[in-house]
This record gives structure tokens, sequence and C-alpha cells, in this order.
């Protein structure tokens, strides 16, 4: 799989191109590329590089730390903008966040699940699963979900699903992608976020609808 080169991470066309690119893998993989959102993750690049995506036509895009997000909202005058926080939520910076994060893709705890429903009644968020099994990562066990998914739910918050970061390994995630694709039907939840540039085809097959895609778009990162 080729990545573009950081020069061009602000190139429109390259962007266009790559964007296509993902949508020929996604179409490869069974799925319908116009089903499946694709998170343009913009984490340590540039507001010029914001400002390219848009221009590219990608208008959901993903931050994994709160202050770029923020930042980069600000700087950006788009309606069209839907901004996905995709890192794990800390309460004191959910005030800030809360007044231009469309969707919470991390939400792990209750505490947190009651954080945004203060400062955002009705906020849409997804409940991060942890299936790695890696020490300090942030999610929830599969069989905590539930009681979270009920407990935002109750809060007036919109679940929109479930996301997830898969091990590294394709047939541990595989196996993943498959037990969060099971809990979000089980659930009654729309979106299954899971998949990014090194392992989209295994998420589409396993029903992933929505991708988080950085160095598949914009190239390697400094």
């Amino acid at each position: 799989m080729s990545t573009l080169p950081l020069s061009r991470a602000t190139d429109v066309a390259a962007i266009q191109e790559a964007r296509a690119a993902l949508e020929s893998r996604i179409a490869a993989a069974g799925g319908d590329p116009s089903s499946i959102t694709i998170v343009a993750v913009t984490k340590s690049f540039g507001i010029e590089t914001v400002e390219a995506a848009l221009a590219a036509g990608m208008t959901t895009l993903g931050e994994n730390y709160a202050a770029e997000l923020i930042e980069k909202a600000a700087g950006i005058s788009n309606d069209d903008v839907s901004w996905h926080y995709l890192g794990a939520i800390q309460t004191n910076k959910v005030g800030r966040l809360a007044q231009v994060t469309s969707c919470f893709e991390g939400l792990a705890r209750e505490r947190e699940a009651e954080a945004i429903a203060l400062r955002r009644p009705g906020a849409t968020v997804m409940v991060q699963v942890e299936l790695t099994g890696l020490p300090g990562r942030n999610g929830v066990a599969p069989h905590e979900v539930q009681s979270l998914v009920e407990r935002a739910q109750t809060l007036g918050l919109e679940v929109a699903g479930l996301m997830t970061v898969a091990p590294q390994e394709p047939d541990r995630a595989r196996a993943a992608f498959r037990k969060v694709r099971e809990m979000k039907e089980d659930l009654g939840l729309a979106e299954a976020s899971m998949g990014m540039s090194d392992d989209l085809e295994i998420a589409v097959e396993e029903g992933s609808t929505m991708i988080r895609v950085g160095r598949g778009l914009f190239g390697a990162r400094s």
C-alpha cells in the first residue's frame, strides 16, 4: 500500500486520489463506499491539511488530542464539518470540546458520559470497546459495554454505536471486529467505527460502517 509524501498532505488532488483508492479497497472487501463513512484523521497535520481535506470533499474529520481539535475547529469556518473526537475523554476538557465536537468516539466511563451530558445535552457518542488486552488502552471490556450504553442513553446522550482499535495480528483483529459488530447489532445501534489504514479490509468484511484513516489519506506523519 502506497502513502503520500508529507509534502502532498495539502494537495487537494492527491487527497482525492487517495480517497478514491480507499473507496476501491472498501469495494474490493465487499463494502459499499457510499454507506461507509471515512473519518479523515488529521492528527499532527496542520490547518492547511484540514483545509485541503475539506476541499477534497472530506467533511468528517477526526482528532485524537483535545487541544488540536479545539484549535483546528476554531480556525475553520465551515458549517459542513463533522468533528469526531477519537481520544480518551478527560472530563476537565469536555466543556471546550463539547462546543465543537459532533461525536465523542472514545466514551469509556460513566463520569465521562455525565460530563458530556451536562455540557452538551443530547450529544452523539460512541462507546469504545477495548479488545487488544494491552495495558493503558482506552475503552471498556465487552461485559461492561451494555451498562455504559444504557447509562449514556439514560443521560439523554445519542449513542450512535461502538468503536474499537483492533489488535495488530490479522486473526485477532478479525475476531475483535466481529465481536464489536455482534455487540452493536445486539444493542440495536447503528454504527461500528472500526478499521484504519492497515486493517480496513478486515473491518469492512466484518461489518464496519465507519473507518478512521490518516496515513492512507495524507501520507506519513512527521
